[in-house]
This record gives structure tokens, C-alpha cells and sequence, in this order.
């Protein structure tokens, strides 16, 4: 089977398959063998995904010259397989030099994982903060989301790097829905503050899109998110964003009122092993920090499962425990639309 298209896509790939396609370069470990010869280990992936190359060995070490880390090639080869712990898994071996374009011929971000559209999202989110009926809340809120340049930076950051939960362009953004809509349900059914657990679910990330960047054909953390982590600097962008408003004109609320937010961003992971400096003391804190659990959860979920590398003997159950779920899995067979 033939895959020459310019986007293949990574996970509907199986052994034999001949590939001739554009990657991103989203890994390039040099190695030696215990004869001391060089060889070469590549990771190429799109949109679709990340596969494995096949080493390639001293001799034809020429064939990746200028393959370095965020570089997008092309890549003649075909499908083969390897057994990591037990576990056979797929990869390219190259069967031709691969041909690095040059940077102005393509867009980088073609190449990673999306979720696509945003419209109906952002539709979504701007209606619940047209909803809030606290105007002292909605502006809070509105000193990031009525911010264009925020949205725009908002709407490309991922949920989280290396793979983990929403790891794609707009991953922040649809994680943030889904925080959000949980959150809101479970405040009218535990008879929360409903304005204040919205609020607090929209801004419980904000300081994600400081933490991460992208970077060499993927999703790496920032200096800064690297050494404060999102949760901290999501308190320093209220915080910032609060004292320049404050500046400007009529404080928008108390600073015990700002606290009070301030306070469900600090605490949305928690407790402090998971990243968090306090633990929820509030109702709509402790309501944002589970609904942020369950988007997370669920999303490690639903990519494993579908994730085929997970089910490669073709049983209904998992193979081994994905390292997102710590646990086996079932592709349940039952079709409940049937009935």
C-alpha cells in the first residue's frame, strides 16, 4: 500500500505500508554502538502524530545532514516494526536521503496536533461570560477574554507538553470548555456561587500560555514555566493584569475579592505534590479543582483508547497500562444505539 500524501497520517499506518511524505524532525539523538561507530536515531512527526525511524547507521549518517531537531524534511521510506519491552512497535526505515526544506516554504504549525476549529468553542465561552451576572466577575474575566492578543496567544497554547493530556494547538482552549462546563453544572447542582466557579474555571489555566511554547517541532515549557509552573504564573498574570487596572482607573474589586479568585488558581491542582501551594478552601475552588481532574482524566482516557499502538494484538483490551492512565483499557463492543 502506497502513502505519498504530503499529510499521512501516523496512526493509520500499519507494517508494509511505503511512505513519501513531509515531517517535522521532533527528535534527533546521535548514539554509538559499542564499537564505538555513530549512528542515528530520528523521531518524525505531523499532525497526525509521532513515529520512530529505524536507526540509520554510520554509513549513511550523510543521508540526515540537516536533519536537526524542528526541521522539516521529507521522507521516503517504508513501514517496519521493533519489539521495545516486549512491545512491537512501528517506524520508518528510510530508504533515501532525506531532502530538508527550506524554512520559508512551510508553516510550522501545519505539523503539529490540532483540534481544529475554534469558533464554536470561543461562541461557547464568550456566551457564558455574557451570562455572568456579577459585573464586577465578568470584568475580572474580561481583563484577559476580551483581550485580543490574548486570545490569540490562549487559542494556540496546548493543555500540556510532551504528549500528556490536550497536548495539541488549542488544547488549552478546549480543556478550558471542558472545565467550564463541568464546573458550571456542578455549581447549580451544589448550589455554588455559579459567576465565581465560571470565572474561576475560565482563568484556572491563564498561566499556561506563559508556561509553554512551541518549539523545534513541538511543545516545550518556557524558562519561566519551567521554574515557576503554570499555576504560579497564572497568579502572577491576575495579579499583573489586576494592578494595571487598578492603575488605570476604579479598582475592579476588593483585594479580598481578588484573593478569592487568585485563590482558586492556586489551588486547582490540589494539593502541593500536584503542584499546588494550597489546597481548595472554598466550594467553587474545590468544585474548579475536580473539574479540571475530570478533563484531564478523561481526555488520557480517550486518546489511549484510541490510540492503536495501545491494542497492537488486536484484543479489546489494552495490551499493557498506557503511561497516561496507569491502567488497562477496553474498546467496549457493544453498540447502545441499537437498541
Amino acid at each position: 500500500m502506497q502513502q505519498n500524501e504530503s499529510k499521512i497520517d501516523l496512526k493509520g499506518v500499519v507494517v508494509g505500508d511505503r511512505v513519501q511524505g513531509e515531517f517535522v524532525i521532533t527528535e534527533r539523538i546521535e548514539r554509538t554502538t559499542t564499537a564505538g561507530d555513530p549512528f542515528l536515531i530520528l523521531k518524525v512527526g505531523n499532525s497526525t502524530g509521532q513515529i520512530d525511524c529505524a536507526p540509520i547507521w554510520m554509513e549513511k549518517l550523510s543521508w540526515a545532514d540537516g536533519a536537526e531537531q524542528g526541521a522539516i524534511v521529507q521522507v521516503v521510506g517504508d513501514i517496519t516494526s521493533y519489539d521495545r519491552g516486549g512491545k512491537t512497535k512501528k517506524q520508518i526505515t528510510i530508504s533515501a536521503p532525506l531532502r530538508v526544506l527550506p524554512k520559508d516554504q512551510y508553516d510550522p504549525l501545519q505539523f503539529l496536533p490540532s483540534i481544529g476549529d475554534t469558533i464554536k468553542i470561543w461562541d461557547w465561552i464568550d456566551r457564558q461570560r455574557a451570562e455572568i451576572r456579577s459585573n464586577t466577575i465578568r470584568s475580572i474575566v474580561d481583563l484577559f477574554f476580551a483581550d485580543d492578543n490574548f486570545r490569540l496567544q490562549f487559542e494556540k497554547t496546548p493543555g500540556a507538553p510532551g504528549g500528556a493530556h490536550h497536548s495539541r494547538l488549542g488544547g488549552l482552549l478546549q480543556h478550558t470548555y471542558e472545565v467550564t462546563s463541568i464546573a458550571k453544572t456542578s455549581a447549580r447542582t451544589m448550589k455554588a456561587n455559579v459567576d465565581l466557579t465560571i470565572a474561576g474555571a475560565l482563568l484556572h489555566d491563564i498561566g499556561k500560555v506563559e508556561a509553554y511554547q512551541i518549539q523545534d517541532g513541538g511543545f516545550t515549557a518556557t524558562i519561566k514555566g519551567a521554574l515557576l509552573g503554570h499555576v504560579v504564573i497564572g497568579f502572577q498574570m491576575l495579579d499583573r493584569a489586576f494592578s494595571t487596572a487598578k492603575l488605570t482607573g476604579k479598582p475592579i474589586c476588593s483585594d479580598e475579592e481578588l484573593a478569592e479568585i487568585q485563590h482558586i488558581i492556586l489551588s486547582h491542582h490540589g494539593s502541593l505534590e500536584f503542584g499546588s501551594p494550597v489546597q481548595p478552601m472554598t466550594l467553587e475552588a474545590e468544585i474548579v479543582h475536580w473539574a479540571d481532574e475530570m478533563s484531564a482524566k478523561a481526555n488520557d482516557v480517550q486518546e489511549s483508547l484510541a490510540d492503536n499502538e495501545n491494542f497492537g494484538s488486536g484484543r479489546s483490551i489494552s495490551d499493557k497500562r498506557p503511561w497516561r492512565t496507569g491502567k488497562k483499557l477496553w474498546r467496549s463492543t457493544n453498540n447502545w444505539n441499537q437498541d
